[in-house]
C-alpha cells in the first residue's frame, strides 16, 4: 500500500482531503506581454523593409482631376429665360454662368421686375454667333465679329425688304386716317411674346429686345404672322446701374467707338427687322453725341429709327431729320396706366389724332391687359373710319403729309 506525504503528515484517525492541483501557464504574464509587443515590432519592421512608399507614411489628398470640355461636348444651348417678379431687396442669388439678372423699373408705376437673361457670352466679347434664319435676303447681311448684320445694298435696305403690307394697303392708308402700333420688350418671356404674336393683328409692329434664349426662333415666328418687326436697343437710363437695361447696353459716357461696337452685338441678334428703337435709355437718348453716333450707323444700314415716346428730352427726331432718315415717335404710350379704362382713353387720343393730322402712332407693352384691349379695339376700327398699319405705312405718310 502506497502512503503519501499528506498521508503521513494528517493527524492519526483522520483522513486527508486531497487538494486539486492547478494549471499553470508555461510563461508568466510578463513573458506574454513582451512577447505580443515583439510580434508588433516585428510587424512594422517589415512594413518598412518591404513596402515602398515614396511619401514616407505622411497623409495623402486624392482629387479627381477632369479633362477640358471640347467644343463638341459643351452644352449646345443656352439656359432658358427665366423671369423672376419680386422687389430688389428680396433675397438674391448669384448668377449661373451665361447669365445676368438685372432690374427693370415701370415708369408709371414704379414697380420693379428682376428678369434673368443669357448673356451668351455678350461680356466677354466672343459669343457664339446666331443661327442664320430663313427668309432673309443674303445681300443685306454682311459678316460682323459677332456675327451677321444687316446693310443697304445696291438701293435695296433692309427699312423697305422686310416692311409689312402690300403696296395696295399703303396706297389706301395714304387716303385714309391711319394709326400705327409697336409693342415693345419681346423676346424675354416666350409666352407673352407668343401671345402677342398670335392675339394681335398683323398690322401691329412687333419690337424685339436682344436677349432670351433664342430670339431669332420668335422673331421667324412673328414675321411668318406677317408682323412688322423692330429690335430694340438698351440704353442707358437716369438711375443706371441699379436700373440696368441689359449687358452691352449704351452708355452715354462711352466714346461712339464703344457704343457702335456694343451696338453690332445687339445687331447680330437676329435678323429681318426693319428698324432699331429705345429700350429704356432716357438718358441716352436725350445726349445729343452719343444718340448721334446711332443714327448715323442706323440710317448707315438702312434702318428706320423709332422713338417709343418715353422722354420728353429726346434728341432722336432732330438726329434722324438731320440725317434724312426714316423715323417715327410714339405720340401716346397706350399702358402708361395699365387698367381697362385708362387704355381705352389713350386707345381713343389716337383716333382722335389720326383723324386730326392723317396719321397717329401708340407704343405699348406686352401686358395681358394691353394685348387684350388693342385686339378688341382693333377689330372695330375700321368701321369708324380708321386703319391700323405697320409702323412703316406711318412713316411714309407722316414723309408725304
Amino acid at each position: 500500500m502506497a502512503v503519501s506525504a499528506d498521508d503521513l503528515s494528517a493527524p492519526l484517525g483522520q483522513k486527508s482531503e486531497r487538494k486539486p492541483r492547478r494549471f499553470r501557464l508555461p510563461v508568466t504574464g510578463t513573458q506574454a506581454t513582451a512577447g505580443v509587443l515583439g510580434t508588433l515590432l516585428l510587424g512594422f519592421a517589415g512594413v518598412a523593409i518591404f513596402h515602398k512608399d515614396p511619401l514616407g507614411g505622411e497623409p495623402v489628398a486624392r482629387v479627381a482631376i477632369k479633362p477640358p470640355e471640347t467644343a463638341a461636348q459643351k452644352p449646345a444651348a443656352t439656359p432658358p429665360v427665366e423671369v423672376k417678379h419680386g422687389t430688389p431687396d428680396a433675397a438674391k442669388t448669384a448668377d449661373a454662368p451665361g447669365q445676368k439678372t438685372i432690374t427693370i423699373i415701370d415708369g408709371s408705376s414704379g414697380a420693379r421686375q428682376n428678369v434673368v437673361v443669357a448673356t451668351d457670352g455678350a461680356d466677354s466679347g466672343s459669343p457664339d454667333a446666331p443661327a442664320m434664319m430663313a427668309g432673309i435676303d443674303q445681300k443685306l447681311l454682311e459678316q460682323s465679329r459677332y456675327g451677321m448684320v444687316p446693310i443697304a445694298a445696291g438701293g435695296l435696305k433692309p427699312v423697305t425688304a422686310y416692311a409689312a403690307g402690300s403696296d395696295a394697303e399703303r396706297a389706301k392708308a395714304m387716303k385714309t386716317p391711319s394709326i400705327a402700333i409697336v409693342i415693345g420688350g419681346l423676346g424675354v418671356g416666350a409666352a407673352k411674346t407668343i401671345e402677342s404674336i398670335t392675339k394681335l393683328p398683323p398690322a401691329v409692329s412687333l419690337a424685339f429686345t436682344p436677349y432670351g434664349s433664342d430670339p431669332g426662333k420668335l422673331v421667324e415666328r412673328a414675321r411668318a404672322g406677317r408682323h412688322e418687326v423692330l429690335l430694340q436697343l438698351p440704353m442707358e437710363p437716369f438711375d443706371y446701374p441699379d436700373n440696368d437695361p441689359g449687358p452691352q447696353t449704351l452708355l452715354s459716357s462711352a466714346t461712339p467707338e464703344q457704343n457702335i461696337d456694343r451696338m453690332m452685338w445687339h445687331l447680330s441678334r437676329f435678323q429681318g427687322y426693319v428698324g432699331v428703337g429705345n429700350f429704356m435709355g432716357a438718358r441716352f437718348i436725350a445726349t445729343d453725341t452719343a444718340m448721334q453716333a446711332v443714327a448715323r450707323e442706323a440710317n448707315k444700314r438702312g434702318l428706320a429709327l423709332f422713338d417709343d415716346g418715353s422722354s420728353s428730352r429726346s434728341v432722336a427726331p432732330a438726329a434722324a431729320e438731320a440725317l434724312g432718315m426714316p423715323f417715327a415717335r410714339a405720340d401716346v404710350t397706350i399702358d402708361a396706366a395699365p387698367s381697362s379704362a385708362e387704355i381705352d382713353k389713350a386707345l381713343s387720343r389716337l383716333e382722335g389724332l389720326a383723324k386730326e393730322r392723317g396719321f397717329a402712332v401708340g407704343a405699348a407693352s406686352a401686358l395681358p391687359i394691353s394685348i387684350e384691349k388693342i385686339a378688341a379695339w382693333a377689330k372695330t376700327l375700321e368701321s369708324r373710319g380708321v386703319m391700323l398699319v405697320p409702323l412703316t405705312t406711318a412713316i411714309l405718310k407722316s414723309k408725304s403729309s
